[in-house]
């Protein structure tokens, strides 16, 4: 298979994720750059460009977990895998504590530090949104 996202997977990609970052929740609709496709397992580690290896990721989500598969988990120290949403629900590893994603698992609390999804400007974003009922 190509390496490209042809239309048609892309769209099945974004409807599957209801137009949503598949990481942190932001709709692509109130988002200032449009959603990208992100490979689960990159390419270079052998992903393919099928629909069970990608996820609808807003740019910065897609940008700071880039070819990544683990990070750190912060509170133990230890190496994990980073959220999957193929395989994994978004409800058993997060949830909010306002405008904070907070990880419940070590799978969680990794791919919550991984893709900076606490960091002062996007927690202000959801605040934002959160006002207008625009979130999650």
């Amino acid at each position: 298979m190509s390496d490209s996202v042809s239309p048609a997977l892309r769209q099945l990609v974004i409807e599957r994720a209801a137009g949503h970052c598949e990481y942190c929740l932001i709709h692509q609709d109130v988002s200032p750059y449009a959603h990208e496709t992100d490979h689960l397992v990159a390419r270079k580690h052998g992903g393919q460009t099928v629909a069970e290896n990608l996820a609808l990721a807003c740019l910065a989500c897609n940008r700071r977990k880039g070819s990544d598969l683990t990070t750190i988990d912060p509170l133990t120290g230890d190496v994990v895998p980073l959220f999957n949403p193929r395989v994994q629900l978004w409800q058993d590893h997060f949830a909010f504590k306002g405008a904070y994603v907070i990880g419940l698992t070590t799978i969680g609390r990794g791919t919550v530090f991984l893709l900076g999804m606490n960091v002062p400007e996007r927690v202000a974003i959801r605040k934002a949104l959160m006002r207008e009922n625009l979130y999650p």
